[in-house]
């Protein structure tokens, strides 16, 4: 019920938007050409030609605004919907115009993707309070569904304050009921506890309430059947919300399989076609960067043998990977070949004396990591995740950060949300999980290429890289 009145909301709020393309668009070229704010000089192009073009603009925006994350909260307001609106649309009017680039010989005006962007990012903003109002005036909160909550503690609070957000629900909480009658009377969140579980019959008679939600701690569960028996002739929705999200820990989810409800405490956001979209751009990105890298790569290899010493050039340890596995990652030798035979795996540290020469200058660029581009061809590792460690290490890590192992629920990467956000190397383990962790719960294709972006602006020198 929940997610389906907000999946309709969302649809409304796609659908509209994608109809105000198709009318900005029709208007900039209108503006371009018919009320030019500078003159046109090769002459007014057929509009059939920019109508064909439409239908690439249409499929760039339907894809980069579901992407980017437009629709993730529904009813925010202007101030929260104003950054993801102009990111959005400027990452849809880029690809656009990059995508014209290749239809030559056809040669669209730039003026009227510029028109449209400013034309649409302003239609945006002012259908979203448009629609809410609209949307108020058929659905007003005083008439809405009457929510009975039973439960009035943490979790039952919590299950009021959620439909109190999402007003788009059209819900109305009328009260809750209570296992404590020193509660009966009282007001929980501004909302009346009005009275105890076995007296729900009575509840439902006094008052319209067309939904009971049961929101029980696990401590009162086995209250469920006595509620439910109470209402099993009451013309009334039952809702049952588990106290389970205190330990869902990652990626939580609710699915059906066979009938059979599932809650997932635990998951990976990359399965089905997630998993196959990141697997085909780690697969063309690594082709790309060793094609692109190549020469580089061989002139670093060359250096490494004649300036780093005797020893390989390529560098192979083990790293801890995707559900806790190990596998060899490639680097570029940046030490001495016996630099861990007295001190065992440890920390590299500022002016280390087991770097070469050559070493501390791959080091503090990251070209050592260069390699890894053949981890990612073969599948073992991604283009952005987590960065790996060593086993090693990690045995240390997990019993001194809690969830430390929930990082590998997807590919290490040759960059991540932490590194460029600065905690690499020596700093901050805990910083470093936190932003791991985010990168999981929120991952997205957009997200990994803004990553990717970031990492050629700013990922590549950091003080800690030594």
């Amino acid at each position: 019920m929940f997610q389906k009145r907000l999946q309709f909301f969302r649809s409304l709020l796609f659908l509209g938007d994608l109809a105000l393309v198709a009318l900005c668009w029709m208007a900039a070229y209108y503006i371009r050409f018919h009320h030019p704010i500078l003159p046109v000089t090769k002459g007014v192009p057929d509009f059939q030609l920019y109508a064909l073009l439409l239908i690439l603009v249409e499929a760039v925006y339907a894809f980069t605004l579901q992407a980017m994350g437009v629709y993730r909260r529904p009813w925010a307001g202007l101030m929260q919907t104003l950054w993801p609106v102009v990111k959005a649309n400027g990452a849809a009017v880029v690809v656009a115009v990059t995508i014209t680039w290749f239809l030559r010989p056809y040669d669209f005006s730039r003026l009227v993707f510029a028109h449209f962007f400013v034309i649409q990012m302003v239609a945006m903003l002012l259908y979203r309070p448009l629609l809410r109002w609209v949307w108020g005036r058929l659905h007003p909160e005083h008439a809405g569904e009457g929510v009975l909550i039973v439960g009035a503690e943490e979790l039952g609070r919590m299950v009021a304050q959620k439909i109190r957000c999402n007003p788009v629900l059209g819900l109305r909480i009328v009260g809750f009921l209570t296992r404590r009658p020193e509660l009966v009377g009282q007001k929980v969140d501004g909302a009346p506890v009005l009275g105890l579980f076995d007296q729900v019959q009575t509840i439902l008679a006094r008052h319209p309430i067309q939904v009971v939600i049961i929101a029980l701690p696990l401590s009162a569960h086995d209250r469920i059947h006595e509620v439910i028996d109470n209402i099993a002739e009451e013309m009334v929705d039952v809702k049952i919300v588990p106290d389970l999200y205190r330990y869902i820990s990652l990626h939580g989810s609710v699915e059906e399989f066979e009938g059979l409800p599932i809650i997932g405490l635990r998951g990976s956001p990359l399965e089905g076609w997630n998993k196959v979209m990141k697997r085909l751009v780690d697969v063309l990105g690594s082709l790309v960067g060793i094609i692109v890298l190549g020469p580089l790569m061989l002139l670093i290899a060359l250096l490494v043998r004649l300036c780093s010493g005797p020893g390989p050039v390529l560098y192979r340890q083990q790293r801890m990977g995707l559900d806790g596995r190990v596998f060899t990652m490639l680097k570029f030798r940046t030490m001495r070949a016996d630099a861990e035979e007295e001190c065992g795996p440890v920390w590299c540290r500022e002016s280390d004396p087991r770097r070469t020469r050559l070493g501390s200058i791959l080091r503090a660029t990251s070209l050592d990591e260069l390699p890894q581009f053949f981890n990612v061809l073969r599948g073992e590792m991604s283009l952005v995740g987590p960065r790996p460690e060593r086993p090693e290490f990690i045995a240390d890590f997990k019993r001194k950060v809690p969830g430390y192992m929930l990082r590998h629920k997807v590919k290490a990467g040759i960059t991540g949300w932490a590194q460029i956000n600065g905690w690499r190397g020596n700093t901050s383990l805990e910083k470093r999980i936190q932003h791991d962790l985010y990168y999981i719960e929120n991952w997205s294709l957009a997200f990994d290429l803004k990553i990717m972006l970031l990492t050629l602006v700013k990922g590549f020198i950091h003080p800690n890289a030594y």
